[in-house]
């Protein structure tokens, strides 16, 4: 990693401690109920109907309310606690990155507290606001997709954080990642080099996700760039996991003329379609070429091995750790970082076989 540069912090990481503060009372005013009700609005929401609910939440947000006790204890001490908010638990890529984070943190003596949102932005912004109300001194959540009702509440808090997976490009959000769109564009001039001209993609549903959105846009522009184009029929999205996408990747199959090649936007999607290529009897390379994205150990010790982008996993939480520990203790940093990637070849690409075997 290069040495830190000395960049200002941007304006939602720093404190807002002389604008005077909206209360309770001016929140209950606009949606129309009592204090009381916006207490039990924000603290134990499943105690209020969801139209009065979400009347709090609207007035909230335009008032850009927090709760004085919790800023006055925020603005007084130091909970050394890091909140890292990411979209599930179940992907394991976000448990080594989490563990890499921990790790730095924890030789700076700071202490990690997780949470999850399912991709459902208004998860991750009542659990950013609760955490916040327990004390997190600063956040790192995933991606560049969020509410712009978050940032409101992280700058009303003063609190830092930073983005990974991604780095933003127009440096509006302190960052950590890498291009995404150009690890499958990379990948995508690899197969068009080796000969194939009908792809397909198995991708995780772009809602939300920027990272599943920049990689299906990468190897669209790879394509355009060729003068091909993807046929929408060998296209498939679906959540991540191996079963999922094997019954995405049987579709594909299903398809009048199947691709050559499929790339697939992470590594268990890429290994769930070879596991539908071995049912189906589709041989890997020889019928079809496979590509994934993370370069994990599920995707390496396949037979063939798979061919992948060498991701930043680990680097991405040390150095957003590095970056939050630094902005905490008033000290120079890197705000925007993004990191190399390269493809890793293995056995599951080759040529494509005029003569192949496999038919729908």
């Amino acid at each position: 990693m290069h040495p830190p540069e000395s960049t200002p912090a941007p304006e939602a990481a720093n404190s807002r401690e002389g604008r005077p503060r909206t209360g309770a009372k001016d929140v209950a005013q606009l949606a129309g109920v009592s204090t009381a009700t916006v207490s039990r609005a924000l603290n134990n929401p499943e105690s209020v109907d969801p139209v009065t609910r979400q009347r709090v939440l609207d007035a909230v947000a335009k008032l850009r309310y927090m709760p004085h006790g919790a800023a006055r204890s925020l603005r007084s001490q130091r909970s050394k606690m890091v909140g890292a908010v990411v979209p599930s638990f179940d992907y394991a890529l976000y448990a080594r990155t989490t563990s890499a984070l921990q790790q730095r943190l924890d030789a700076r003596g700071y202490s990690l507290v997780l949470a999850e949102t399912h991709y459902d932005p208004g998860a991750e912004l009542r659990v950013a606001s609760q955490l916040a109300q327990h004390g997190v001194d600063a956040f790192v959540f995933v991606g560049l997709d969020h509410d712009p009702t978050l940032f409101a509440l992280l700058e009303d808090y003063g609190r830092p954080y930073v983005l990974t997976w991604g780095v933003d490009p127009m440096c509006r959000h302190p960052s950590v990642g890498f291009d995404n769109e150009a690890a499958t564009h990379a990948m995508a001039r690899h197969l068009i080099e080796l000969g194939h001209r009908r792809f397909g993609l198995l991708s995780a549903p772009v809602a939300g996700n920027d990272r599943a959105r920049a990689r299906g846009a990468g190897l669209r522009a790879a394509l355009v760039e060729a003068g091909l184009k993807l046929d929408e029929g060998c296209v498939q999205y679906a959540p991540i996991s191996l079963q999922s996408a094997q019954e995405a990747m049987t579709r594909i199959l299903d398809q009048p003329e199947p691709p050559t090649a499929l790339v697939a936007t992470n590594d268990v999607f890429a290994v769930g379609a070879m596991l539908a290529c071995r049912a189906a009897g589709v041989r890997i390379p020889e019928d079809i070429s496979i590509t994934g994205v993370d370069n994990t150990d599920l995707g390496a010790t396949q037979s063939p091995g798979l061919t992948s982008i060498r991701t930043p996993i680990v680097e991405i939480g040390d150095a957003a750790a590095a970056q939050i520990i630094a902005r905490l203790e008033d000290r120079p940093c890197e705000l925007f970082q993004s990191f190399p990637i390269e493809i890793v070849h293995r056995g599951s690409t080759a040529p494509p076989n005029p003569k192949r075997k496999y038919q729908p």
